[in-house]
């Protein structure tokens, strides 16, 4: 806590190194609760990174005495995700929401793997769980008994996917808010 305190007046002196050293702390947490709003992998990104960015601007508004940073910086993600969903999503129903199970086997099979970067990379039950649950909408009920496994287990497949997602995607996310910063300055 007392370090996170002075890396946060480090952020707000505008110090870079603060900014990525909160951002590796804070961003896996954050980016969950991201993905759980808008349930959108790509928007996720951009919205975490937006998230961040707003930290970045608003950081001389935090107040050690009226809470925790993650809870300021949890406030700042969810407003910014609830945001980008009502921005991003069409506001009339253009899609069937039937439930059918025969719907998937008309539907071509999707390539996320071109789409999805860093997917690709994972193990094939780490895909396969992804793909189910983020891709095919299943729930985790619905999904483990789709790849026949005991449900802890595929609940254990979905975390590990996401763990190592999360740390490609930070990597990458950290060298892009670094390049917005130097371009803005």
């Amino acid at each position: 806590m007392k370090e996170d305190l002075s890396l946060i007046k480090q952020l707000q002196q505008k110090d870079t190194k603060a900014l990525s050293l909160l951002y590796d702390h804070y961003a896996p947490a954050l980016n969950g609760l991201i993905i759980r709003v808008c349930k959108d992998e790509v928007l996720a990104e951009e919205l975490l990174q937006e998230t961040f960015m707003k930290i970045w601007e608003k950081a001389t508004l935090y107040d050690p005495k009226k809470g925790r940073f993650y809870t300021w910086a949890y406030r700042i993600a969810k407003n910014t995700a609830l945001n980008g969903i009502r921005n991003s999503k069409k506001l009339i129903q253009t899609e069937d929401l039937g439930v059918y199970t025969e719907k998937a086997a008309t539907e071509p099979a999707s390539d996320y793997t071109a789409l999805k970067g860093s997917i690709h990379q994972l193990d094939q039950h780490h895909q396969e769980a992804i793909e189910l649950v983020y891709f095919k909408g299943l729930t985790h009920r619905e999904a483990h008994q789709e790849m026949g496994v005991p449900l802890g287990t595929f609940k254990s497949y979905v975390s590990q996917a996401l763990k190592k997602l999360r740390a490609t995607y930070q990597k990458q996310l950290m060298l892009l808010i670094c390049l917005i910063e130097m371009v803005g300055s």
